[in-house]
This record gives C-alpha cells, structure tokens and sequence, in this order.
C-alpha cells in the first residue's frame, strides 16, 4: 500500500471509531459488535482490503493493550482470587485447546491432533474488552469484573505458549508431553520474572515519574521493552519466554506502586494518553477482525462441506459448553473446603484475614461468568501465526474467526440484558460509604499532620495560615459526614439523592464556568494573552475534574 492509502485508511478508521462510540453512547450497543460488523461489510466492497499483520498485532498492539488493562486492575483482587483467576486462564485454556485438538484428530478427516490443538489454544483465551465494556455500563459487580480482568490477563500466556508447543510438535514431528510441560513452565516463569524486573527497573527510575513528559514516555515503552525482551530472536534462540506474560506482570506492579510512586499531574496525563491509545488500538482492532472475513471465507473451497461442519462444530461447542461446566465444576466441588464463620460466608464477616480468602461463585456469578467469554484480538492474532504448510491452515482460520463473531455478536449483544435478568448489580451504596468513609480518613489524617507541623514548625509557619486550611478540611470532613450519614438512612443497594448535594455541585459547576467565560472575555479583548489563558484555565480544569458527573456516584 502506497503512503496515501495507509493514510487514508488510517483517517478512515478513526472517522468510524469516533463515529461508532458516538452511536453506542446514544444506543448501549457493544461498539466492538458494531466495529467488527462494519469490517465485515467494508471486506466485501470492491477495492483494497487492509490485511491481518499478526507480527505487527502481537508486538505492536497486544503488549499496550494488555499493559493498559494491568494498570488498571487490582493487584491485591486478583491475588485474592487467585484459584478461581488461574482455573480459568490456565486449566481451562489448556483443557479447551486439548479437547478440541482431540476432536479433530478423531472426527476431521486428515486432521492432526497438533492442527487441533493450534485452534484450541488460539480460540481458548477469552478477550475481556467487549465483556467488561457492556458489563461495566451493566453495574456487573466488582468482583466479577475482577475475574474477567485477572482471566483475560494471564490466559492470553497460555494460549500463545500452548500454540507455539503445537508449531513446534508438527514441525518436529515429535510431540513429548513432558517436554512440552517443560517448556511452558519455564515459558511462564521466565515471563514472570522479567515482568518483576522490568517493573523493579521502573520503580528505580521514580526520579522520572515526577515529570510528566518523561513519566509519559517511560509508561510507552515499558511494555514494548518487556516484550522485546522476551520475544528477540537472541532470547529465543535459547529459551522460550512468555514476553505476554512479562507485560501484564509489570504492568500489575506498575499499576499497584503507581499511587506511590508517581505525581498527581504525571498520573493525570499518563492516564489520559492511555485512555486515547486504548480507544484507538480496540477500534482498529475490531475492524481489522472483521475485514478477515472475505479472504477467509474465499479459502474454504479445497474443503468438503461435511469437514467444515464438523470442525465448526466441534470448535463452537467445546468453547461454547466447556466453560458453564468447567465454572459449576470447579465451584461446587471445593465447596466444602471454604471456611463459614458463624453460618456466614467469608463476604460477610468484616476482618482482615477472611478478607484475604476466595469467596465461592454463587449459581447467579457463575452463570454471567460463563457468558463473559468473548474471544477477540487474541485468537485472531494468534491463528494468523501459523507458518505456511501447516495442515488445514484456512480450515482454522475459518474456525477461529467463526468463534469470534459467534461470540463478539452473539454474547456482546445478550451479556448486559443476561446481566441485568439475574439482579447481579454491583452495591453502589456500599461503594459510595466505603469511599466516603476514606475520604474521612484521609481529611483527619491531614488535620493530624497539621497539629505536628504547628507543633514541629510553628516558628516558621503563622497560625493563621494553619487556621485556615484547618477551617478547609473541617469543611469537608463535615461534608462527608453527612453523607455518610444519608447513605445509613436508605435500606436499597442504589446512592440516595440529596437535593443538597446536588445543589451544591451546581453551584461549584456554575462557579467555575462563571470563571471560565470571564478568562474567555479578557482573552477576546485582549487584556490576557493565550498562554496565561491556558495557565488559567488549566487550574479551572483540574478543579473541574474533581467534580463527580454523577451524583449517585458519590
């Protein structure tokens, strides 16, 4: 493609993202359903198609999306359930991609059971983009968009260890399972390990995250740098290291020292320029998946009927049964094994140590989780990997973006309405007392480090400077009092409405654009040049950004 078709296609692109989320703002529809159907459409126009480049995908695509999501998950939930975390993005990952790759080498004619294994392991990882995207707007409870996270996380190392182990098989000729449980332990724990330390490197370089520029640029390169070292033809040539796996385990430490570690203005943009690198880089992506479609569907003329609707079935339902019973299985079988305090389950009971342990899924959890299993990016990505000769390579390739389209539509349109039939809502009253009740602490603990610095300093700092920031936070602990105290009032899961609440973020809203439109008319007269008015405005910004949008998130 010449440079003014990438452009083109480039502004394309971004003119249907923009468009696409403008429509799902305005409908509630998954924008990766509407993406990747749009991809479908635009693959069988005439003219010039954009091809899957998974070399490209995998290096320059997967390593800053999943990054991104590991900085915004909790490392200490995932750890928490951790059992539940690993069943899914391992055990079961590994258990789908043998069962299909069993499936194919018994009912597919000429099938092997590497061939079947490769699909498995390229359509076992779910993408949690569209679930947690619908689930999210849906009030899914915090707990099971951890899960989603921690699964979508780590089962993409999985996969793309399982797949390399299947290549490697059929090209050798030879496959040995202790040698390729060899190879994916040390593929797992050397991607963890340089996870630790390329996320330790960034810790010591926390000189850096105090300006925002630098602290922008560190965050771009870390999880290219951790990939590339994991997955350079030099490290490759004696070792097989998961640079997946590297991304998000830096990315989880980066995320949890992040608070500490880094200022409020690098936070601040730091966490703008991931969020429009993320908008971008999922659109293009389910446009991309969608595009595929054409040249997939041309490549399934050598086959016979009967063998594609074997194999997509086999495919389809091991993806599509496997994982409700894997989730009831793995959840009513230990059952017994988890502590009840006082015929309370550990959710109930309020202490430090039962909140370190897994709580069980109940049948409600267990049945949203079981239609959380979108696939995406990844098993796109990872089916296009395949070398040239690889037997029934097109086959696959139908198979794997089948399952994709099944489950991006399928799934992403039904997950909200699924969600909201069970009454799964997450506790928003709950959610508001336990940030107001950190706020409160938070404004004592600031009164408590005012009384030592009058103590410590009080010939270098006046009283009445003092005296009036303590007139501030009273202001605000008091504030929050009352709204804790509203919140104790209600019996129902959903944030009371105060009128005065509401009333005085109208006023601080009306405040500040007050401000704002004064500034704008000196600028017009020209009593204020441009650069102070940024200044200014900027201040207004940040005071602005502080202002909830929601009162009933609050």
């Amino acid at each position: 493609m010449s440079p003014e078709e990438i452009l083109f296609f480039a502004l394309g692109a971004v003119a249907v993202i923009v468009a696409v989320r403008w429509v799902t703002e305005k409908t509630g529809l998954p924008a990766a359903v509407l993406l990747t159907l749009i991809g479908i459409v635009y693959g069988y126009l005439p003219g010039p198609n954009v091809d899957l480049k998974p070399e490209l995908i995998l290096t320059f695509v997967l390593p800053p999306l999943l990054y991104n999501a590991a900085l915004d998950s909790s490392l200490l939930d995932i750890r928490r359930n951790m059992r539940t975390v690993i069943s899914l993005s391992v055990a079961l990952v590994l258990t789908t991609a043998l069962l299909i790759g069993v499936g194919f080498s018994f009912w597919v004619a000429g099938a092997t059971l590497a061939a079947g294994v490769a699909l498995g392991a390229a359509v076992a990882p779910p993408d949690p983009v569209a679930a947690l995207a619908v689930g999210r707007k849906a009030g899914l409870p915090g707990k099971l968009v951890t899960l989603i996270q921690g699964e979508g996380l780590l089962n993409d190392a999985t996969a793309l260890t399982i797949l390399t182990v299947a290549v490697t098989a059929h090209q050798t000729d030879n496959f040995n399972f202790d040698n390729a449980v060899g190879k994916f332990v040390i593929s797992a724990a050397g991607g963890v390990l340089v996870g630790i330390a390329v996320a330790y490197t960034v810790r010591f370089l926390k000189g850096l995250r105090s300006d925002p520029l630098s602290a922008n640029a560190l965050s771009l390169i870390t999880p290219l740098a951790a990939y590339l070292i994991c997955e350079n033809s030099f490290v490759h040539h004696y070792v097989f290291i998961s640079g997946v796996l590297a991304v998000v385990v830096a990315g989880l430490i980066i995320g949890h020292d992040t608070p500490r570690y880094a200022t409020g203005a690098s936070r601040l943009q730091t966490t703008a320029v991931w969020r429009l690198i993320d908008f971008l880089l999922e659109g293009a992506v389910f446009l991309l998946i969608g595009m595929q479609v054409p040249d997939v569907v041309d490549g399934l003329g050598k086959y016979r009927t009967s063998d594609i609707v074997i194999a997509l079935a086999i495919t389809l339902g091991v993806v599509l049964l496997l994982r409700p019973l894997w989730l009831a299985a793995t959840q009513l079988l230990p059952r017994q094994l988890h502590t009840r305090l006082g015929g309370q389950e550990l959710s109930e009971v309020e202490d430090d140590t039962s909140s370190k342990r897994e709580v069980p899924l109940t049948g409600k959890e267990v049945t949203a989780l079981s239609w959380a299993g979108t696939r995406g990016v990844i098993t796109l990505a990872a089916i296009f990997t395949l070398p040239a000769g690889f037997p029934d390579r097109e086959l696959l390739y139908f198979c794997a973006i089948a399952v994709v389209l099944v489950t991006l539509v399928g799934q992403g349109l039904t997950f909200a309405p699924l969600v909201r039939w069970l009454g799964l809502r997450a506790n928003k009253k709950d959610q508001a007392r336990l940030r107001n009740e950190a706020r409160s602490a938070a404004v004592r603990a600031a009164l408590d480090r005012l009384d030592d610095i009058q103590e410590q300093h009080h010939d270098h700092v006046e009283d009445e400077a003092i005296e009036t920031m303590r007139k501030q936070l009273q202001v605000r602990l008091d504030r929050y009092r009352r709204r804790l105290d509203l919140l104790e009032q209600v019996e129902s899961h959903e944030v009371p409405k105060s009128p005065q609440y509401e009333a005085a973020l109208m006023v601080r809203q009306a405040v500040i654009d007050a401000e704002r439109e004064e500034l704008l008319r000196w600028r017009d007269v020209g009593r204020l040049e441009d650069d102070s008015l940024r200044v200014l405005n900027r201040e207004l910004d940040h005071e602005e950004l502080v202002l909830p949008k929601r009162p009933k998130d609050h």
